[in-house]
């Protein structure tokens, strides 16, 4: 048998700033010690060096992460024109330079072929697996990949200001597996004089937005008291992309037990998925047929 995860049943989203120099997965771990909590995740994953918005999911908000996994991310990132880097960041290696440096109106005429439906192969220093590795360990080792092109949805990337002749300022909206290096990278091909990001700051994530965000320092300064729990972020808000159905008091007890339980009209149409409330907190989320949610994953709150 098992041993049983120590912690509190505590259930809701935390939006984090993410300071530069910690990885994701440090500060799910940061807010899994604040709050005591048993269970704890992330919505999409920044680089260590990457500041901004980290939305946590603590409880049953993990539940609704993987409803997140298409929800479209805003970034600010700055490039630096003129070197290519092994990471295409400021922490690589510098391996090729250009005395090339490109014109406002150069830039702004490269941008459309990166905007819509586009393919990007992904940084060799990236999570992406080959053959059951991760790339960054093989890249660390020494080792060159090819690694292959993905589809991915680019919404928006606008150049906001040239700095001076080194530096570009963009914002960037995609869609889930964008790599805001891999961008860098490819613009500064493109126009002929090379590049790499050397600031990320992601700004939003879906329904969750930096504005509402709260530093480290102020998580740690609450940890382990009863105030920290005023953080704490509705765990609706991970299910906002999906239409809401109500719930009867008896079709909330058939779907907290795994059976198609009644839900009111709603937006959703049959075969849609959708979540189904009762007094405002998430039951289940399933399909909608014939007046029924069919559950695929059910909450406890």
């Amino acid at each position: 048998m098992g041993r049983r995860r120590k912690g509190r049943d505590i259930s809701g989203w935390v939006l984090v700033d993410k300071p530069a120099g910690l990885t994701s997965t440090a500060v799910v771990n940061k807010l899994r010690w604040a709050f005591d909590a048993k269970k704890a995740g992330h919505a999409g994953t920044l680089d260590p060096d990457a500041t901004g918005l980290l939305p946590v999911a603590l409880g049953e908000a993990t539940k609704t992460i993987a409803y997140l996994g298409d929800a479209l991310k805003g970034y600010e990132f700055t490039v630096r024109w003129g070197q290519q880097t092994t990471t295409d960041d400021a922490e690589g290696e510098v391996i090729e330079t250009s005395p090339d440096r490109p014109t406002e109106a150069g830039i702004a005429a490269a941008l459309p072929q990166f905007i819509g439906d586009i393919r990007q192969v992904p940084p060799q220093f990236s999570a992406v697996k080959v053959d059951g590795n991760r790339a960054y360990d093989i890249a660390r080792a020494g080792e060159t990949m090819e690694l292959a092109a993905r589809d991915l949805y680019v919404d928006e990337l606008t150049l906001l200001s040239c700095p001076d002749a080194d530096h570009a300022v963009f914002r960037f909206v995609c869609g889930a597996g964008g790599y805001v290096r891999a961008i860098a990278r490819d613009l500064g091909r493109a126009l002929g004089c090379l590049g790499h990001v050397v600031t990320l700051r992601r700004t939003w994530v879906g329904p969750f937005d930096i504005e509402e965000a709260v530093t480290l320092d102020r998580v740690e300064a609450l940890a382990k008291t009863p105030e920290i729990d005023a953080l704490l972020q509705p765990v609706a808000l991970g299910l906002s992309d999906l239409p809401e159905l109500r719930a009867t008091e008896e079709g909330a007890a058939r779907l907290r037990n795994g059976n198609p339980g009644h839900v009111l009209p709603g937006d959703a149409e049959y075969g849609d998925l959708a979540w189904a409330s009762l007094d405002g907190q998430p039951v289940a989320v399933g399909r909608f047929r014939g007046g029924e949610l069919h559950p695929e994953r059910v909450f406890s709150l």
